[in-house]
């Protein structure tokens, strides 16, 4: 190293990506993927019992409220995103996953024991701002610790883990309704109380994840990264053989640097990689309204138009639960071997196009709750593969300095044109009793997802299988 510029090489990018699958890596998936788990559980939640929650045994709110307490969740997430984002590319991905999944806890826990609607709205945003704060912090300790040939479908994969969530909070809800095993007054602050105690499972299980190593190597710890990869390369020789080097790994030059200006984060995004920006908000934007404006009511639609009673809408989300989760699985592999472009074009185009014709069909009373829920998991299997795909571009292509904080703030800017207002918007049509006004929504959540398609054929990237130092050079890097 020398010592007058503090210039080195390094080799970590390269093992980390040499890596076999190993048992290392399930750790890393279960210990980081928790964190949608929870996500879905906590918004599933509110879908499910919001009719327990608004009724006369719960708070006493309007279908507007519901919403607003779900823009006040997407609000208090993006809020947490933009904060705990800038602390996590500036103190470290493992110490801020930690403290994101504290606050969760404690927000969660106390919702459960909301007074009136407006304590309610600040336990949901304070809980929001704790899960927020973890996109940003999980999504750059994943990327960064897993192999690049792997990089798509694991990102994928554990972003939809989400709906896992989704169907135990649906599962939770059938029971904690049932007016025959709880009191209808106790059971939906239970469910909440239950939720966030089980964060402390999750607080457990990342003691084992080390920070990551290419964080280390750009803030000048290089003797750090390589203790902890040579630490993760012997885990992996315990189960599986390491591949052969038949020629000396590639490195790369860095050099010691200080914290990340907002300057520099701006020159990124608007000088460097401007059309990479556009890409990523057009995702990011496109995906949460259609999500948020749908999910956040979906328990509203099934009571007021098809009348299906409080207690059995756990039931209707369980399909739609598992078209989410099978979407990611089943197509991930293809966003690793097909290609990104093609991949998210496609799964925002096809989900785009089924949500107009499905609310087409239900402004003309064409559709059953079952037929209904069946058309929103064929929408939803594509949707979720494309949404998880939003967050693993926006990601990956930008420099390893930015990543946590570039993360946030595309979910942030994304949510806040596409998320809060959704639910909002959608409860309000919802109030207005008709279904025209309905299709209006469904039709602008639709055309959305098409405008993203064709973004995304204009200026997609071909990221897949390679390094993410390939895809942006990081800031440190050493030119001489």
């Amino acid at each position: 190293m020398d010592s007058q510029r503090r210039v080195f090489q390094t080799d970590v990018p390269a093992r980390l990506d040499r890596l076999p699958w190993s048992r290392f890596h399930w750790l890393v998936v279960v210990a980081l993927g928790v964190t949608w788990i929870l996500d879905g559980l906590e918004v599933t939640l509110v879908g499910s019992l919001s009719p327990a929650i608004s009724g006369a045994d719960g708070l006493n709110l309007s279908a507007q409220q519901v919403g607003m307490a779900g823009s006040a969740y997407i609000l208090g997430a993006v809020i947490g995103a933009l904060v705990f984002g800038r602390l996590t590319d500036t103190f470290g991905r493992r110490r801020l996953f930690t403290i994101t999944v504290l606050v969760y806890l404690l927000a969660t826990i106390a919702t459960g024991f909301s007074w009136d609607f407006w304590s309610f709205l600040l336990f949901r945003f304070i809980t929001g701002a704790g899960i927020g704060g973890e996109y940003g912090a999980v999504n750059s300790a994943i990327q960064e610790l897993i192999p690049a040939r792997r990089r798509g479908y694991t990102d994928l994969a554990i972003n939809g883990t989400f709906w896992i969530g989704a169907a135990i909070g649906a599962m939770g809800s059938i029971v904690v309704l049932d007016p025959e095993i709880i009191d209808q007054s106790l059971g939906w602050r239970l469910a909440f109380v239950i939720g966030g105690l089980l964060a402390l499972i999750v607080i457990w299980i990342r003691r084992y994840i080390p920070e990551s190593p290419r964080w280390l190597m750009t803030h000048g710890r290089p003797d750090e990264a390589e203790a902890i990869v040579r630490d993760i390369e012997r885990q992996v020789e315990r189960h599986v053989a390491l591949p052969a080097m038949l020629a000396p790994l590639p490195t790369i030059t860095l050099f010691h640097r200080g914290r990340t200006s907002w300057r520099e984060l701006g020159v990124a995004l608007f000088r460097t990689y401007p059309k990479r920006t556009v890409l990523g908000l057009v995702l990011m934007a496109t995906q949460a309204f259609c999500y948020n404006a749908i999910f956040f009511t979906y328990a509203l639609i099934l009571t007021r138009f098809y009348d299906i009673p409080a207690k059995n809408i756990g039931w209707f989300m369980l399909p739609f639960a598992l078209g989410n989760v099978m979407g990611p699985l089943l197509l991930g592999r293809l966003f690793d071997s097909v290609g990104r472009k093609p991949m998210i074009a496609s799964t925002y185009g096809l989900a785009g196009a089924l949500l107009c014709i499905s609310g087409w069909l239900f402004a003309q009373g064409a559709l059953t709750a079952e037929t209904q829920t069946l058309a929103w998991t064929a929408i939803f299997f594509f949707a979720s593969a494309g949404a998880s795909a939003a967050y693993l571009t926006v990601g990956e292509l930008f420099p390893l300095e930015l990543r946590a904080l570039t993360i946030s703030l595309f979910y942030a800017i994304g949510t806040l044109l596409g998320g809060v207002a959704g639910p909002w918007l959608f409860g309000a049509l919802i109030d207005t009793g008709e279904r025209s006004q309905i299709l209006a929504g469904y039709l602008l959540g639709g055309g959305l997802m098409l405008t993203a398609a064709v973004v995304t054929l204009v200026l997609g990237v071909k990221a897949e299988r390679k390094p993410l130092e390939a895809l942006a050079a990081p800031l440190s890097q050493h030119r001489d």
